[in-house]
This record gives C-alpha cells, structure tokens and sequence, in this order.
C-alpha cells in the first residue's frame, strides 16, 4: 500500500507539472532531464506494484484494473525508452494521468476469482505480444489526437500551444511507426491466439465478441497502411482510421472486461 500511495502521488504530481505547461499556468520551469529520471523511478515503483500479486499469489490476475494498469505501465514505457529517439512531447500529458488512474483502479476494483498460471511460456509469450499491440495501438490513437490538436491550434492561430508539440509531419510519421509495429504484433497474436490455442490457452478459443472486434480492428489497421502505401493516406483519413480501429479494439477488449466483471458479474 506505501508504494501504491508514493507511486500514485508521484504520477498525480508530474500530471499537474506537464498539464500546467500544456495550458501554459504551472510555474516549474521544464527540465526535461530530471522528468525523463523521476518517470523512470516511478516506472521502476510501477513494476513493484505489479509484479508483487504475481510473486504473492504465483499467478497472474487479468481483471479491469490490473489490466489498466499494466497497460498504463507499458505504454509510459514505450514513451520513457521512444523519447531517447524521437520528439514525443505532449504524450505525457495523457499518458502520466491514465497510468495513475490504472494504479488506482487495479485497487479499488473486484479481483476476478480466475488467475493464470506464470509457468506456461506459450501463454505469457501471447499475453505480453497482444499487450505490446494494444499499448502501441493506444499511443498511436493519441497521436492521432495530437495531431487534431495541433492542426485546430495552427488553424486558430495559438501558436505558443502549436510549440508546445512536434510538428504535424513528425507526428503523422511517428504515428504510422507506431501504427506499423502494432499490425505486426497484433497480427502475431491472432496467429497465437488462433492456430495454437492448445498450447497458449489449453482449450480451443472460441469465435466471441473479442475476437471479431480484433479481427475487424486489424482489417482496419491493415486497410490504413495499405491506403498508406499505395495511396499516400495521411491528414484526416489518416486520423479517422487509426481512431476507428482502436474504437475497435477497445471495444473487443476492454469493453467485454466491463460487460463481464460488471453487468454479468463473471469473473
């Protein structure tokens, strides 16, 4: 609970600092080396708190808000290790928050009575590739906000927020990478998920909702870069197809866990 409490306040603290300089009101000065550390402490605190259920229980727990959490966890990670490469300001203003409120989910929420077994390499391998895929897609999805944001703040003529991010191209660029590296994971994980249940789920899966909706995700996903490509897609077009996709895929995944654990009450 102490870490939950000091990694909480710290996610709550560096969310106040990067939304003050985004609204252009906080009174810290930037000082982009000491935030990159510090995030990374609470990166460091963040994998504690998750791993310490798994060490305690020797299986891991999939209900809504470990799932949040974790997913928090690896899109912030995504962020602290891309920002050695290239210029992703203005992703933290939405990622430091959602990694907070995920923490703060994953304790307040039901713990669901099923656990998975940590010894079935198959099952983890799937796990942590859909979760890569689902993280990247997410990231891509709020590029792709970044980018209205960044158009309607040139349109409007407030160029102090324009500053505040990267320019239109370097962020449609970076989010058809990001786009990219997502196809091929999500891709991997309905081959796994699909053609080798056995071994990843020890049982057949069946054609549920989750499947469809990341079925229908990656024909949208695979359509956008295939515009892309051949079609030279971008802007607008862009925009709305990464956002359609991961409607989907929010809807297949995160969506079914509310519909569960809430209305059906299965956990």
């Amino acid at each position: 609970m102490i870490l939950v409490i000091l990694l909480v306040s710290g996610y709550l603290g560096l969310s106040w600092h990067f939304i003050g300089h985004w609204r252009g009101i906080s009174s810290w000065p930037r000082q982009p080396q000491r935030e990159h550390f510090l995030l990374g402490v609470l990166l460091t605190l963040h994998a504690l708190v998750l791993t310490l259920p798994v060490a305690h229980f020797g299986a891991l727990s999939m209900g809504l808000g470990t799932v949040l959490s974790l997913l928090g966890w690896i899109m912030l990670l995504i962020f602290w290790t891309g920002s050695y490469f290239a210029r992703m300001d203005g992703l933290q203003v939405f990622l430091v928050p959602l990694a907070a409120i995920g923490v703060l989910l994953s304790e307040v929420l039901p713990l669901p009575h099923t656990l998975y077994p940590v010894d079935n390499p198959a099952f983890i391998l799937h796990l942590l590739i859909s979760l890569l895929a689902y993280s990247l897609f997410a990231i891509g999805a709020l590029l792709a906000i970044l980018m209205l944001l960044q158009e309607k703040a040139l349109h409007e003529h407030r160029f102090a927020l324009a500053r505040r991010m990267p320019p239109l191209l370097v962020l449609e660029n970076l989010m058809f990478q990001t786009l990219g590296t997502g196809f091929v994971l999500l891709t991997l994980s309905l081959i796994s998920g699909v053609f080798f249940a056995e071994e990843v789920f020890g049982h057949v899966v069946p054609l549920n909702h989750k499947v469809v909706f990341a079925v229908l995700s990656w024909l949208v996903f695979g359509g956008l870069l295939l515009g892309r490509k051949l079609h030279g897609w971008r802007g607008r077009i862009a925009i709305r197809w990464t956002l359609a996709g991961f409607a989907l895929l929010l809807i297949g995944y995160i969506g079914s866990k509310v519909v569960l654990q809430f209305f059906l009450n299965r956990f």
